[in-house]
């Protein structure tokens, strides 16, 4: 499968949305006690309601090099498959990923793709120095593909794998 990513048009969040709200594909989620408004601990869905699009819109397109956000794209059938994410975090250069998958989508070949396509952007069009992660290290699939990557285990702490990727 081929996958491009497109950065969406405010009236394209409906993706996000469901996707948020899907507990199939936010079940990696769950139990994480996030402890935010909208989260549902029980499922790991996050609320998106129509209300809060405008406000995390101009917070996250747009906003490079501080942050970047884009759908990734089956560029055969033009389908939304998932999302990815990177905001600065420690200082100029140094970002935090992050990608999730449709649950539909999964055992595909597109979190591989989905990453390639992210770190292309973060080495590339950003002129990242290092990429960073983390999740526990049960999620053993994400494991898997982030290592394929190249990134590497920097620490594990708190239940948590923290895993560095530098160019």
């Amino acid at each position: 499968m081929s996958l491009t990513l497109h950065v969406p048009e405010l009236s394209e969040l409906g993706f996000r949305q469901r996707l948020l709200s899907d507990p199939e594909t936010m079940s990696y989620n769950a139990g994480c006690d996030l402890g935010f408004p909208g989260y549902h601990n029980d499922t790991g869905c996050i609320d998106f309601p129509r209300g809060d699009w405008d406000g995390w819109y101009a917070r996250w397109v747009g906003a490079e090099p501080t942050r970047f956000y884009a759908y990734l794209q089956d560029t055969a059938t033009g389908e939304f498959v998932g999302e990815v994410s990177l905001y600065e975090t420690t200082g100029p250069g140094v970002y935090e990923m992050g990608i999730v998958l449709h649950s539909s989508r999964r055992g595909r070949g597109c979190s591989r793709e989905g990453i390639r396509l992210l770190l292309d952007h973060a080495f590339g069009e950003l002129g990242a120095k290092e990429v960073t992660n983390c999740f526990e290290p049960t999620r053993e699939a994400a494991l898997k593909i982030h290592l394929a990557a190249g990134f590497r285990i920097v620490r594990e702490d708190n239940g948590l794998l923290y895993l560095s990727i530098i160019k």
